[in-house]
Protein backbone atom coordinates (compact mmCIF):
# COMPACT_ATOMS: atom_id res chain seq x y z
CA UNK A 1 0.00 0.00 0.00
CA UNK A 2 1.39 3.39 -1.02
CA UNK A 3 0.39 6.31 1.21
CA UNK A 4 0.71 9.95 0.16
CA UNK A 5 0.79 12.27 3.17
CA UNK A 6 0.14 16.02 3.21
CA UNK A 7 -0.78 18.55 5.89
CA UNK A 8 -1.13 22.30 6.44
CA UNK A 9 -2.11 23.24 2.91
CA UNK A 10 -3.93 26.37 4.15
CA UNK A 11 -6.12 26.83 1.00
CA UNK A 12 -3.12 26.36 -1.32
CA UNK A 13 -3.93 22.73 -2.21
CA UNK A 14 -4.38 23.46 -5.93
CA UNK A 15 -0.72 24.40 -6.28
CA UNK A 16 0.56 21.08 -4.93
CA UNK A 17 1.78 18.28 -7.18
CA UNK A 18 0.20 15.17 -5.64
CA UNK A 19 1.88 11.84 -6.49
CA UNK A 20 -0.15 8.76 -7.30
CA UNK A 21 -0.85 6.32 -4.49
CA UNK A 22 -3.43 4.10 -2.87
CA UNK A 23 -4.27 6.30 0.14
CA UNK A 24 -4.08 10.09 0.35
CA UNK A 25 -3.92 11.48 3.89
CA UNK A 26 -4.42 15.12 4.87
CA UNK A 27 -3.44 15.75 8.50
CA UNK A 28 -5.30 19.02 9.04
CA UNK A 29 -5.21 22.79 8.45
CA UNK A 30 -7.08 22.71 5.17
CA UNK A 31 -8.22 26.31 5.57
CA UNK A 32 -6.89 29.72 6.54
CA UNK A 33 -9.32 30.57 9.32
CA UNK A 34 -11.94 27.89 8.86
CA UNK A 35 -14.42 29.25 6.32
CA UNK A 36 -16.86 26.76 4.87
CA UNK A 37 -16.40 27.91 1.26
CA UNK A 38 -12.71 26.95 1.58
CA UNK A 39 -13.80 23.44 2.57
CA UNK A 40 -16.04 23.23 -0.49
CA UNK A 41 -13.17 24.24 -2.76
CA UNK A 42 -10.94 21.66 -1.10
CA UNK A 43 -13.57 18.94 -1.59
CA UNK A 44 -13.95 19.81 -5.27
CA UNK A 45 -10.20 19.47 -5.70
CA UNK A 46 -10.09 16.26 -3.65
CA UNK A 47 -12.75 14.60 -5.78
CA UNK A 48 -10.58 15.08 -8.86
CA UNK A 49 -7.64 13.14 -7.42
CA UNK A 50 -7.35 9.49 -8.48
CA UNK A 51 -6.44 7.90 -5.13
CA UNK A 52 -8.78 5.06 -4.24
CA UNK A 53 -8.90 6.04 -0.57
CA UNK A 54 -8.66 9.51 1.00
CA UNK A 55 -8.51 10.28 4.70
CA UNK A 56 -8.86 13.76 6.21
CA UNK A 57 -8.64 15.15 9.74
CA UNK A 58 -9.11 18.74 10.90
CA UNK A 59 -6.47 21.07 12.33
CA UNK A 60 -6.37 24.11 14.57
CA UNK A 61 -7.18 26.48 11.67
CA UNK A 62 -10.25 24.47 10.65
CA UNK A 63 -12.89 26.20 12.79
CA UNK A 64 -15.67 25.07 10.47
CA UNK A 65 -15.40 21.56 11.99
CA UNK A 66 -16.23 22.87 15.46
CA UNK A 67 -19.62 23.35 17.12
CA UNK A 68 -22.48 24.23 14.73
CA UNK A 69 -20.36 23.89 11.60
CA UNK A 70 -19.08 20.41 12.38
CA UNK A 71 -21.88 18.37 10.82
CA UNK A 72 -21.97 20.46 7.64
CA UNK A 73 -18.19 20.46 7.17
CA UNK A 74 -17.70 16.80 8.00
CA UNK A 75 -20.59 15.98 5.67
CA UNK A 76 -18.96 17.89 2.82
CA UNK A 77 -15.68 16.04 3.33
CA UNK A 78 -17.44 12.68 3.49
CA UNK A 79 -18.61 13.12 -0.11
CA UNK A 80 -15.01 12.73 -1.30
CA UNK A 81 -13.05 11.24 1.63
CA UNK A 82 -13.25 9.63 5.05
CA UNK A 83 -13.29 12.23 7.82
CA UNK A 84 -11.77 10.96 11.08
CA UNK A 85 -12.27 12.66 14.43
CA UNK A 86 -11.28 10.34 17.28
CA UNK A 87 -12.27 7.48 15.01
CA UNK A 88 -10.83 4.79 12.79
CA UNK A 89 -11.07 3.08 9.43
CA UNK A 90 -9.59 -0.22 8.26
CA UNK A 91 -8.35 -0.39 4.66
CA UNK A 92 -7.01 -3.68 3.32
CA UNK A 93 -6.30 -4.86 6.85
CA UNK A 94 -4.46 -1.66 7.88
CA UNK A 95 -6.04 0.29 10.75
CA UNK A 96 -5.93 4.09 10.46
CA UNK A 97 -6.93 6.29 13.41
CA UNK A 98 -7.30 10.08 13.27
CA UNK A 99 -7.54 12.81 15.90
CA UNK A 100 -7.34 16.62 15.51
CA UNK A 101 -6.35 17.72 19.04
CA UNK A 102 -3.20 19.57 20.14
CA UNK A 103 -1.94 21.51 23.18
CA UNK A 104 -3.70 24.85 23.47
CA UNK A 105 -2.10 28.04 22.26
CA UNK A 106 -3.82 31.32 21.38
CA UNK A 107 -7.48 30.83 20.50
CA UNK A 108 -7.58 28.10 17.88
CA UNK A 109 -9.78 25.10 17.14
CA UNK A 110 -9.26 21.66 18.70
CA UNK A 111 -7.09 23.05 21.52
CA UNK A 112 -6.96 21.30 24.89
CA UNK A 113 -4.89 22.01 28.01
CA UNK A 114 -1.72 20.00 28.38
CA UNK A 115 -2.07 17.13 30.81
CA UNK A 116 -5.22 15.20 31.69
CA UNK A 117 -7.51 16.47 28.91
CA UNK A 118 -5.09 15.55 26.12
CA UNK A 119 -4.03 12.29 27.78
CA UNK A 120 -7.68 11.21 27.80
CA UNK A 121 -7.91 11.79 24.04
CA UNK A 122 -4.76 9.77 23.39
CA UNK A 123 -6.02 6.88 25.54
CA UNK A 124 -8.82 6.50 23.00
CA UNK A 125 -6.34 5.44 20.32
CA UNK A 126 -6.63 1.66 19.84
CA UNK A 127 -3.48 -0.31 20.67
CA UNK A 128 -3.65 -2.14 17.34
CA UNK A 129 -3.50 1.05 15.24
CA UNK A 130 -1.09 0.72 12.32
CA UNK A 131 -1.19 4.33 11.07
CA UNK A 132 -1.96 7.17 13.45
CA UNK A 133 -2.93 10.59 12.08
CA UNK A 134 -2.91 13.58 14.42
CA UNK A 135 -2.66 17.24 13.61
CA UNK A 136 0.09 17.99 16.12
CA UNK A 137 3.35 16.13 16.81
CA UNK A 138 4.54 14.34 19.92
CA UNK A 139 7.04 16.21 22.03
CA UNK A 140 10.68 16.17 20.79
CA UNK A 141 9.77 14.46 17.51
CA UNK A 142 9.64 16.81 14.51
CA UNK A 143 8.09 19.48 16.75
CA UNK A 144 10.72 22.25 16.78
CA UNK A 145 9.76 25.83 15.93
CA UNK A 146 11.04 29.26 17.06
CA UNK A 147 9.24 28.75 20.38
CA UNK A 148 11.14 25.51 21.00
CA UNK A 149 9.86 21.93 21.11
CA UNK A 150 6.12 22.40 21.33
CA UNK A 151 4.75 18.89 20.76
CA UNK A 152 2.53 17.06 23.21
CA UNK A 153 4.31 15.13 25.98
CA UNK A 154 1.32 12.86 26.59
CA UNK A 155 1.07 12.01 22.91
CA UNK A 156 4.74 11.02 22.95
CA UNK A 157 4.16 8.70 25.90
CA UNK A 158 1.19 7.10 24.15
CA UNK A 159 2.75 6.51 20.73
CA UNK A 160 6.03 5.14 22.06
CA UNK A 161 4.07 2.50 23.97
CA UNK A 162 1.89 1.37 21.06
CA UNK A 163 2.98 -2.15 20.06
CA UNK A 164 1.88 -2.14 16.40
CA UNK A 165 2.31 1.47 15.33
CA UNK A 166 4.11 1.63 12.00
CA UNK A 167 3.56 5.26 11.01
CA UNK A 168 2.53 8.42 12.84
CA UNK A 169 1.56 11.18 10.39
CA UNK A 170 1.02 14.79 11.50
CA UNK A 171 1.83 18.41 10.63
CA UNK A 172 1.07 21.64 12.50
CA UNK A 173 4.71 22.62 13.09
CA UNK A 174 5.70 23.76 9.61
CA UNK A 175 9.36 24.24 10.47
CA UNK A 176 9.89 20.54 11.27
CA UNK A 177 8.78 18.97 7.99
CA UNK A 178 10.35 15.57 7.34
CA UNK A 179 10.60 12.04 8.70
CA UNK A 180 12.22 10.40 11.69
CA UNK A 181 12.39 6.78 12.81
CA UNK A 182 12.06 5.78 16.45
CA UNK A 183 12.13 2.03 17.01
CA UNK A 184 9.44 0.39 14.89
CA UNK A 185 7.65 3.65 14.13
CA UNK A 186 8.31 6.15 11.35
CA UNK A 187 7.18 9.66 12.25
CA UNK A 188 6.11 11.91 9.37
CA UNK A 189 5.66 15.67 9.60
CA UNK A 190 3.91 16.27 6.29
CA UNK A 191 3.50 20.06 6.50
CA UNK A 192 3.38 21.32 2.92
CA UNK A 193 3.83 24.94 4.02
CA UNK A 194 7.07 26.28 5.44
CA UNK A 195 7.22 28.50 8.50
CA UNK A 196 6.72 31.42 6.12
CA UNK A 197 3.54 29.78 4.74
CA UNK A 198 5.11 28.95 1.39
CA UNK A 199 3.64 25.67 0.00
CA UNK A 200 6.93 24.25 -1.26
CA UNK A 201 7.43 21.08 0.79
CA UNK A 202 6.51 18.06 -1.37
CA UNK A 203 4.05 15.40 -0.22
CA UNK A 204 5.71 12.51 1.62
CA UNK A 205 5.19 9.06 0.11
CA UNK A 206 5.49 5.96 2.28
CA UNK A 207 4.90 2.26 1.71
CA UNK A 208 3.32 -0.05 4.24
Amino acid sequence: MKIVAISDTHTMHRGIDIPDGDVLIHAGDITGRGSFHQIIDFCTWLEQLPHKHKIVIAGNHDWCFVNKGREMSAGAISESATYLEDSEIVIDGIKFYGSPWQPEFCDWAFNLPRGKALAEKWRMIPDDTDVLITHGPPQHILDYCPDGNVGCADLRVRVLRMPNLKYHIFGHIHESYGTEVRGQTTFVNASVCTGAYKPINPPIVIDI
